[in-house]
């Protein structure tokens, strides 16, 4: 029976892959060793333990049709298109080592005449000029009796479209959790034009294969075309939930201001697993009782538009003369958190 396993999602849909990454780990018999190879298109995906409206541009993400996907493992942000090939290796323990997959993964760039190593905690880099240059960023996560090391390699991604999902609004959040660190990174076409996803999977695949002496026909994975895993179409619904991706945020508080033509108002949002659990709302308004109705019923309510939009529309039937002054207050408050 073979000791090694190689899947290969045809996928590009993060949260597929990610449910598929989720639950081969929780299934796998730990005397295996498995190389998941995937990509996925459109996206940020965040660690476990961040915050996405700290960490992205959420408004710019949603206009643009930008999939956010909250990974398992912790780490930083990081912005997938088609440019990038996404390797997972799974393994037992105490066979589990992550410094074996990192060497796995330099030895497939070799094949391709790239001189790269690891660096720091995570990351993968070239000597350009006497300069790191970042085009791998890993994550880790380790059970009882099993670990996995995932990461990404920049091939040919659009650079701009990283920068402007990975650079929030300056939104004032006072968050825990973790934050990104921004390297200055680089993509592997520019040292060789012709590396693309197909052949760095294949190279991938062999170096996989020579390691450990033993090679097996690889597996190939679509929504249409699952192989037995067990808990996958519960684990996909956990995977693609606002509540795991944006719900599953540590606490954080979030403190805005704006002025109308009716007063100001300064409100102060404690924000708690997506949900809002203290809400103060101050203003010089001359007639305030909107506002404080407001504040005490955006407790509860989900840190989103529909949220908002929802308690606004609940005072403007409290308070109809105050329906314009509300009115307004409600487009400013949905494009402030967004």
């Amino acid at each position: 029976m073979a000791t090694i396993r190689v899947l290969i999602s045809t996928s590009v849909n993060p949260l597929f892959n990610l449910a598929v990454e989720d639950t081969i780990f929780r299934s796998m018999p730990t005397d295996q060793k498995v190389l998941f190879l995937w990509r996925n298109d459109n996206t940020v995906v965040i660690g476990r333990a961040q915050n996405p409206w700290k960490e992205c541009n959420t408004g710019k993400m949603e206009d643009d049709g930008i999939t956010l996907a909250r990974r398992q493992s912790g780490g930083g942000a990081v912005f997938h298109d088609m440019g990038n090939t996404n390797f997972t290796f799974m393994a037992g323990k105490p066979g589990y080592d992550k410094s074996v997959s990192t060497e796995i993964v330099l030895s497939a760039l070799k094949s391709f005449g790239i001189d790269a190593y690891a660096t720091g905690r995570n990351d993968l880099v070239v000597n350009i000029d006497d300069t790191e240059r970042k085009f791998s960023g890993s994550a880790y996560r380790e059970a009882m009796d099993r670990g996995f090391h995932h990461g990404t390699l920049l091939l040919s991604a659009d650079m701009t479209r990283l920068a402007n999902y990975l650079n929030p609004d300056k939104k004032k959040l006072a968050a825990k959790g973790i934050s990104s660190v921004r390297a200055r990174v680089i993509n592997l076409s520019e040292l060789v034009p012709e590396i693309e996803h197909q052949t760095v999977c294949q190279a991938i695949q062999q170096s996989f294969f020579n390691y450990y002496d033993e090679e097996v026909e690889p597996e190939l994975i679509s929504p249409e075309k699952l192989p037995d895993l067990p808990g996958f179409e519960e684990k996909f619904t956990t995977q693609s939930s606002w509540q795991w991706n944006f719900g599953n945020t540590p606490e954080f508080s979030h403190q805005l201001s704006e002025r109308f033509d009716w007063g100001g108002v300064d409100v102060h949002l404690n924000v708690v697993k997506g949900k809002v659990t203290e809400a103060k709302i101050y203003t010089d308004s001359l007639d305030p009782s909107p506002l404080e109705f407001l504040s005490e019923k955006l407790v509860a309510q989900t840190y989103t538009e529909d949220g908002m939009r929802e308690t606004i529309e609940w005072a403007i039937e409290v308070f109809p003369h105050h329906k314009e002054a509300m009115t307004e207050l409600g487009e400013w408050l949905v494009k402030a958190i967004r």
